[in-house]
């Protein structure tokens, strides 16, 4: 199991810098195609569904790296046992968050299988809404892994 998440955090770190990579490229292209008064049409839907994917699953990699903003000022300045009990609550509402993201994100998705871009018809933009609760089933794991490494080390009193 260990092997297959760590395949698919690699997955998505390759993934999530094709995408942003791609919806830049797309935005380019079509910024320089209407120049030339041949527009793309459908470039700037794409890179806006390549760029909401790239950003969650992005979001997931920063998290997991502890890249992600934090409150360390406050942390260092209270008792190690204070700041470990203020981490845990601290994840614990991130997964609260998450779980409501993705419940919200699942919901939304299904009442909006109908709307399509207006540049890519039949496409529809349930693929980009998505990326919501996907990449918030994605932190919730990391999260859990953190809480659980932060037990862990609890445990042993480090």
């Amino acid at each position: 199991m260990r092997k297959f998440y760590e395949r698919i955090c690699r997955l998505e770190v390759i993934v999530s810098a094709v995408f942003l990579s791609a919806s830049c490229l797309l935005i380019f292209i079509g910024a320089v195609a209407r120049s030339v008064d041949k527009p793309v049409n459908w470039s700037q839907d794409f890179s806006l569904f390549l760029f909401a994917w790239s950003v969650f699953l992005a979001a997931d990699v920063a998290l997991r790296h502890d890249k992600l903003v934090k409150m360390e000022l406050v942390l260092l300045k209270i008792s190690e046992k204070s700041a470990r009990i203020i981490t845990i609550i601290n994840y614990l509402l991130i997964v609260s968050f998450l779980a409501a993201l993705a419940i919200y994100g699942v919901k939304l998705s299904f009442i909006s299988y109908r709307r399509v871009f207006q540049g890519i018809p039949g496409f529809s933009y349930t693929w980009v809404i998505l990326c919501v609760p996907v990449g918030c089933s994605l932190m919730i794991i990391t999260s859990i892994l953190k809480l659980k490494n932060l037990f862990q080390s609890c445990r042993k009193g480090v």
